[in-house]
């Protein structure tokens, strides 16, 4: 538990005075003791010794007063150790005390003292005897006893007061301990709430204190380094703020390891061109991060040489992102060196690459395969075919629908083109779906008859009219009816519907024709594309059918939408806004 500097000052004092005044109380017992006991035994001794300065006759008559002046027992004893007086007892049952150790003490030394067990009192005893002569002869004994609990009294009382001055002293020095801990914990406290705001990034001014010792150069020292601090923060954020504005605007993402190969930094671009698929990096390794088998290689073949390296890779596995990564050193102290990886999404462009070249090798196709037959059958009856009318009529029967296979191409991709440059004129009206989607069956009904194909409308009469171009619209239904007739084997069916769904109406072509795979629907839109091109070509047409109903649905402010699996069938949803009131 943390505890505060003005509580450790305290008991810190607390804890010295308690430890003196314990120190003092062992010394001050001891020597109270013995200066009490010394006094008594020299009290004793003194009314003893004024005791003989009497005749033995004088002195027995005044045994009780001389016992009541020393406050202690008297007993008087002759030469021979026989007790002839006593202040408290009878001296009939009193032994002989000649050989008590005060008695010999006196007899050798002038003066006798002795501590024990009285068996005629049953207490404790304190004795001290001086022998009385008469012509240099020893003729008895005076002995004065008091019981130790008298002296231990007297003793308890000067030790009690010299306790309670104590206590005394101690009370008033931990006022004073009190009064200097707080005095001296004050401005550390002050400084300490000061740098916690600082720390918490609160508004600060400057601490000023009311002190004149090293606790005021140490809070201006405080003031001097947060003055110092604030501006070089100022500085560090707006050198982040350009470098966060650039790392932003720019296109390709960053990310920077440090020595141990763990991320520490990632770009807010980076974040959102791998979002997908992974979770937050910072913290973790490479691989950890990203499970990259091509980027940690990348990574560590950079870790042997230090030179800048570049790598395409390819990152994701449900929506593959292909990257173009740059990996360098940076070294932001002389000390120390981290990593910087440049991560550029090609994604589109490589994309758009293929596109281009399936493009250019799509309409290269179909350009040179009606071309390769008009020109073939041109140069036969050159060679000398004309000669046969039937073979003439028939050759030129074959160039002229190849020719206008060719010329619906160009016109498809005049379409296309038109849109995509906004250069095509449409005539927007309150168009109704039930009559356009009638007009465009009847126009199939030929073609779907010599399949056996049967054509289902469930729409409702009271459909809702959408603003189109009618024409348009009439080309959006005739592409994908037709392309629904052409792509379902004999015997099979069609079902057309249409609701209204939040802010559209949705119209649905469901067949039950050869499908599509489910990773190929996504590039159904595109121009030329074929799921299977040897079985596509041979149901005819310029492979722009769907890309140009894609096209033309945008340009209306829709959208068209595919479902499909293989050999069960396609939906195609067709979305039209609704009209605003």
């Amino acid at each position: 538990m943390k505890r505060s500097l003005f509580a450790k000052i305290f008991f810190s004092y607390l804890a010295i005075i308690m430890l003196s005044f314990f120190v003092l109380n062992i010394f001050i017992r001891d020597e109270i003791k013995q200066f009490m006991t010394a006094k008594i035994e020299k009290e004793m001794l003194a009314c003893a010794e004024l005791a003989d300065l009497n005749s033995a006759d004088k002195m027995s008559a005044q045994l009780r007063q001389i016992a009541a002046i020393s406050g202690a027992r008297v007993t008087l004893v002759d030469a021979r150790g026989v007790v002839f007086a006593d202040s408290e007892k009878d001296i009939v049952q009193m032994e002989n005390h000649l050989n008590r150790p005060e008695i010999q003490e006196a007899r050798l030394r002038g003066t006798g003292k002795s501590m024990r067990f009285s068996q005629t009192l049953g207490v404790e005893m304190m004795y001290v005897a001086v022998p009385f002569k008469t012509q240099d002869r020893i003729t008895g004994y005076v002995r004065l006893a008091r019981p130790l609990h008298d002296v231990q009294n007297v003793i308890n009382k000067v030790y009690q007061s010299v306790l309670i001055s104590m206590l005394f002293v101690a009370a008033v020095s931990l006022i004073i301990a009190l009064i200097f801990s707080y005095r001296l914990s004050k401005p550390i406290k002050a400084m300490e709430q000061f740098t916690e705001r600082l720390r918490k990034g609160d508004p600060v001014g400057t601490i000023i204190l009311d002190t004149a010792d090293e606790t005021a150069t140490l809070a201006g020292n405080i003031n001097y380094l947060v003055e110092e601090l604030k501006d070089k923060i100022n500085l560090a954020n707006e050198e982040k703020s350009k470098l966060m504005t650039a790392f932003t605007s720019m296109n390709e993402g960053v990310l920077i390891v440090d020595g141990q190969g763990v991320v520490e930094f990632v770009s807010p671009v980076l974040n959102n061109m791998l979002a997908i698929g992974y979770d937050d990096v910072n913290g973790k390794t490479l691989m950890e991060a990203f499970r990259s088998a091509d980027l940690q290689k990348a990574f560590m073949e950079f870790s042997k040489t230090r030179l800048n390296l570049s790598r395409e890779i390819t990152m994701g596995d449900i929506e593959p992102v292909i990257l173009n990564v740059s990996i360098s050193a940076v070294r932001p102290h002389p000390d120390e060196e981290k990593t910087m990886i440049v991560f550029h999404d090609v994604t589109r462009l490589k994309k758009l690459e293929k596109i281009r070249m399936d493009f250019a090798a799509n309409v290269t196709n179909e350009i040179r395969t009606p071309l390769t037959a008009i020109i073939g059958y041109l140069e036969t009856i050159k060679d000398g075919a004309i000669g046969n009318i039937e073979e003439t009529k028939k050759f030129i029967d074959i160039s002229l629908k190849q020719a206008q296979r060719l010329n619906r191409l160009v016109e498809d991709l005049m379409t296309i083109s038109n849109i995509e440059m906004k250069e095509a004129n449409l005539n927007f009206e309150d168009v109704s779906l039930n009559t356009i989607v009638d007009n465009v069956i009847t126009l199939m009904e030929a073609k779907a008859k010599s399949k056996h194909i049967s054509i289902q409308n469930n729409m409702r009469e009271n459909i809702a009219p959408v603003r189109a171009d009618k024409d348009r619209l009439t080309q959006i239904f005739v592409n994908v009816l037709d392309n629904a007739v052409k792509f379902t084997p004999d015997s099979g069916s069609m079902v057309i519907d249409a609701d209204e769904t939040g802010d559209y109406t949705v119209v649905t072509v469901a067949d039950t024709g050869i499908g599509v795979p489910k990773d190929e629907i996504q590039r159904l839109g595109e121009r030329f594309y074929r799921v299977d091109r040897s079985r596509s070509r041979d149901f005819g047409g310029t492979g722009l059918g769907l890309s140009i109903v894609k096209h033309l649905m945008m340009a209306h402010g829709g959208r068209m939408e595919i479902e499909s699996t293989l050999n069960r069938g396609t939906k195609v949803s067709l979305f039209f806004p609704l009209k605003k009131a």
